[in-house]
């Protein structure tokens, strides 16, 4: 091989190695750093260091009191989620993402399932009309929410989220939407997170979703757990609305987990408001010894004597023997009536067995009497488990 050949495969070469191999244009997915170029209205222009510039969403970098957090010149970072096909700019951030620009942006995100941005513009027969990118769409009553709505109203001048399920293109293209498909894609998701720390004893926090007669429904993050009423408080409760409204925020824990058979809620969870309260009969010795003179509300009237909320989830017994001061009662009927505010005089206390003897002398010295069967009887529900999980937390405190 002549010299001068030889020379110039050498150099030849050597600028292979010295120039760097040509980047790949950025793919929706990948992260991408730049520098503000510019803010125009809602758009920031980011010079990405290639021929290509990117665009992203002023919302992006907007903190909660709507004041923008980057300036000319800063460095950032964003995930690219697509690229405008006529001007080759690249779109930037989860805001974008949502953005389709144009019938054939709309197309794209319609292949690729991605999700696109919408506004409520009007009702109309069975469902709403959204505009997408100065495109015409519609969205079924059924896809607009995970639950029926009655007011339809309430959705028009919203901008929201939609997938595109149903696209025929042409001079007027015809595009169905669904936000309920999003909906439940997210509550799967948050469902599988709370799933994970979902186990027997755990403290969760969740929001009341609904009330019943019989509890409250909280939402756990994708999963629905059951307060039973006999759980919500120490002190008795007709119905949960008499402590909680829908929407509050609600520290529970998860007293049970049992297969539903629902493959969509697969799980059935049982949850107590009680079990991380103070069990007030831990004090009752102090706040009512023997011989107290205590006050309290007549909630209960039986054959054998009137039970007496002294304070909440902790009761007396007045026994029919207890009520005449010296006169013969049949029932406690006929000298007390529910609801009454009565004084009474502690007789007898047994915080194991949470009981509390009460009469109605204020002369009567403590002795000791026996109480019926039905006295101290538990309340129906998860009350057993919950005493249990209860005692399990106390002692963990304890060892803390």
């Amino acid at each position: 091989m002549p010299e001068s050949e030889g020379f110039a495969a050498l150099f030849s070469q050597f600028e292979q190695e010295r120039t760097p191999p040509a980047r790949r244009e950025p793919r929706p997915g990948d992260r991408v750093r730049g520098r503000v170029l510019s803010i125009q209205g809602d758009n920031l222009f980011i010079d990405l260091g290639t021929k290509t510039e990117g665009v992203a969403d002023v919302a992006e970098f907007t903190d909660a009191d709507g004041h923008l957090t980057v300036a000319v010149g800063d460095a950032i970072e964003l995930a690219v989620s697509g690229k405008d096909e006529d001007s080759g700019t690249l779109l930037l951030g989860t805001r974008h993402a949502r953005r389709a620009h144009g019938s054939k942006g709309l197309r794209q995100a319609f292949e690729e399932q991605r999700p696109v941005e919408g506004l409520v513009t009007a009702t109309t027969k069975g469902g709403l009309e959204v505009e997408l990118s100065g495109v015409r769409a519609f969205c079924p009553a059924s896809q607009i929410d995970g639950h029926f709505v009655e007011d339809l109203e309430t959705f028009v001048g919203q901008r929201l989220p939609f997938r595109i399920t149903k696209f025929e293109g042409g001079r007027h293209p015809d595009l169905v939407v669904s936000r309920r498909v999003l909906l439940e894609e997210e509550q799967r998701a948050r469902a599988a997170e709370t799933r994970a720390r979902l186990e027997v004893g755990a403290v969760l926090e969740g929001r009341v979703s609904a009330l019943k007669d019989f509890g409250a429904f909280i939402d756990l993050g994708g999963i629905d757990g059951l307060v039973h009423v006999s759980e919500l408080a120490f002190g008795r409760v007709a119905h949960p609305s008499e402590v909680l409204t829908v929407g509050q925020q609600v520290k529970v824990a998860v007293l049970r987990i049992e297969p539903s058979g629902d493959p969509r809620r697969p799980e059935r969870v049982a949850l107590s408001i009680r079990a991380l309260e103070k069990d007030p009969w831990q004090e009752v010795l102090v706040n009512f010894p023997v011989g107290a003179q205590v006050e309290g509300r007549v909630n209960r009237l039986q054959p054998f004597g009137a039970f007496v909320e002294l304070a909440p989830g902790v009761d007396g017994l007045i026994h029919v023997s207890e009520l005449g001061a010296g006169r013969r009662i049949t029932h406690p009927q006929e000298v007390l009536e529910l609801g009454q505010q009565v004084q009474a005089t502690v007789i007898s206390v047994d915080p194991e067995k949470k009981r509390i003897g009460l009469s109605l002398d204020p002369d009567k010295q403590a002795r000791a009497h026996a109480d019926t069967a039905e006295y101290g009887r538990p309340e129906t529900g998860f009350g057993t488990l919950g005493d249990l999980l209860r005692e399990s937390l106390r002692k963990q405190g304890q060892k803390t």
